[in-house]
């Protein structure tokens, strides 16, 4: 699944990690792969990331096997994370000289994903891509390895307006590079059920993208914001409330989507876990 908005500030890496967090809780085996050269998600993960330590810029510019540049995830047993490190914010410029340079994400996964079935490792159930708040090369090629795009929207003014621009990138790569790769989890973020603008923004993200947004919205929550200070997710900085409660419950929401998604007729297990 494809973490990507390219307005910032509307809580994308803090759902990436908090909803990976959640399905690891959940008994899953999940892979978090860190895009953004701030290194956000490797933080909340409690992941080292500090420059010169083997990261996501290694795989995507000099060939490195993304298995060794995973780390675990602090406080989660089947929780794991590519990170990324300063590094990565030269990797655009880098890329452009390469051929196909937007699959250079996708080989890596897919060849991630065969040697571990060569080596009989245990696979990931979900392996979520953080992207960085751009429309640029690095999030280009996390949509080519996609099967899913994974959008949280934030409830405020001009919410769609942001949406809708990364909504024809989707569809130029899925045209170009990528014809499996499809919206399918829309997730309210920053929801103040006090105020009338988060009601009508949650009707007109509804009206638009209907049974892809999730049910459950994650309301604004001071213990959301102050996790990633302590280098966890909202799951183990406090796991009663309320902001760790709707991730648990949003990613009940998206574990049920998969078992739907992965019956027959729909795109394969092994298609399903390069997404």
């Amino acid at each position: 699944m494809v973490v990507a908005n390219q307005k910032g500030g509307v809580g994308k890496t803090t759902t990436a990690v908090n909803v990976a967090a959640a399905l690891a809780l959940y008994g899953a085996r999940v892979l978090l792969i860190d895009l953004d050269p701030q290194g956000n998600a490797s933080t909340a993960l409690g992941v080292d990331h500090q420059a010169g330590v083997p990261s996501m810029y290694e795989v995507l510019v000099r060939g490195t096997a993304i298995a060794d540049v995973i780390q675990p995830a602090t406080g989660f047993a089947s929780l794991f994370c590519a990170p990324a490190t300063i590094d990565l914010s030269g990797a655009e410029v880098e890329l452009v000289a390469f051929v196909a340079r937007e699959q250079r994400l996708r080989r890596a996964i897919e060849e991630h994903l065969a040697r571990a079935d060569l080596q009989g490792e245990q696979r990931y159930d979900y392996v979520l891509i953080d992207c960085p708040p751009s429309l640029g090369l690095l999030t280009v090629n996390a949509l080519a390895a996609g099967v899913e795009v994974f959008i949280p929207i934030q409830c405020e003014y001009y919410a769609l307006e942001g949406v809708s621009q990364l909504v024809r990138i989707v569809e130029l790569v899925k045209t170009q590079l990528n014809p499996i790769l499809v919206v399918t989890t829309v997730l309210l973020t920053m929801y103040d059920a006090r105020t009338r603008l988060s009601s009508q923004v949650a009707d007109e993200v509804r009206t638009h993208f209907g049974p892809a947004v999730l049910a459950t919205a994650i309301p604004r929550s001071v213990r959301i914001s102050e996790a990633p200070s302590y280098s966890q997710t909202v799951m183990t900085y406090d796991p009663s409330s309320s902001g760790a409660l709707s991730y648990l419950e949003a990613a009940r929401e998206i574990a049920h989507a998969s078992a739907r998604l992965s019956s027959p007729g729909t795109p394969s297990s092994g298609q399903k876990e390069t997404s």
